[in-house]
């Protein structure tokens, strides 16, 4: 089934003198998933986000929102964005509730039912009569969310939406907007250095590194996979060891062999043949695990080559 195209960045540079901040960059965010950005500090993730929202210019390259050129009308690209870009600025003298009356009077059809909505879901329902000044930094954060909610739109673009709040509340966030994001077809584009986050609530993610596009990895369809595993076998080695694997898989499949255990790549339907054809010649197993690449090891290989 084609899916609707949210955001498309295509061939972006962005230079800055003769430093390259953007190089080539491309990719495409579809609408119903959440996209992660990956990458060390100065890899050029918020370059990226603030160019997609306005905040900077393009080198050379198109954004395109909805199919909408960024660059030849924006106004009519962004409206449909809703957007973090790091720290959310408020008039700090005035209540939680009046900021968010200003920052909705942008738009023509934001009704006083939809404000209550976001409140009710960032949780701040009895703190909106307060001074934004006496709030927390987990509060202006949640304050942020509504703000970039409130006007229903199709792309919602957050940089490091979870700083400032507790486990709790990151739990919250999380199932929010993988809900937003399926039942109401929006896409959510979302920047943090909290790997073990991002692998919870990300569809795909996009690793940046030192302004190139290093990898898109599809987190969905691994967490879905059942076959290619990496799978480890503690036993008793012995030297038909080998020759039993060599029958069964090709010599590409076999990953490791230490001195108590190997690790192979086999479909899941393998593992109990394997197993067989090991006891058949007298090889002890005392435990089959499979082996997961976590995001975290595999973001720390790319960044540090």
């Amino acid at each position: 089934m084609k899916k609707d195209i949210a955001l498309e960045v295509k061939n972006f540079t962005k230079k800055i003198s003769n430093n390259t901040i953007i190089d080539n960059l491309s990719l495409k965010v579809y609408k119903g998933e959440v996209f992660g950005f990956l990458g060390p500090n100065g890899a050029g993730k918020t370059t990226t986000i603030k160019s997609i929202v306005g905040l900077s210019s393009l080198t050379s390259g198109k954004i395109l929102i909805n199919g909408i050129d960024v660059q030849t009308d924006f106004e009519n690209a962004i409206r449909h964005v809703g957007a973090i870009v790091e720290n959310p600025a408020f008039y700090p003298n005035l209540s939680g509730w009046n900021n968010l009356k200003i920052f909705s009077a942008l738009y023509n059809d934001v009704t006083k039912d939809r404000l209550n909505e976001v409140v009710e879901f960032v949780g701040l329902k009895g703190k909106m009569r307060n001074k934004v000044k006496i709030y927390s930094l987990g509060m202006k954060q949640r304050l942020g969310i509504a703000i970039a909610l409130v006007h229903k739109p199709s792309l919602i673009i957050l940089d490091e939406p979870t700083n400032g709040l507790d486990p709790t509340g990151i739990h919250e966030l999380r199932t929010y907007l993988k809900n937003l994001a399926r039942k109401e077809n929006v896409a959510i584009v979302i920047s943090s250095h909290i790997l073990s986050e991002m692998e919870l609530l990300c569809d795909r993610i996009a690793i940046i590194n030192k302004g190139k596009l290093v990898k898109i990895k599809s987190l969905l369809e691994e967490s879905n996979m059942d076959y290619g595993q990496h799978v480890q076998f503690e036993v008793d080695m012995n030297d038909d060891l080998v020759n039993v694997l060599k029958k069964n898989i090709t010599d590409s499949d076999i990953i490791d062999i230490g001195a108590s255990s190997f690790t192979i790549k086999i479909d899941k339907s393998m593992i109990p043949l394997i197993n067989k054809e090991l006891a058949k010649h007298d090889i002890n197993v005392y435990s089959i695990n499979t082996v997961k690449k976590t995001l975290e090891s595999e973001y720390i290989e790319i960044v540090e080559v």
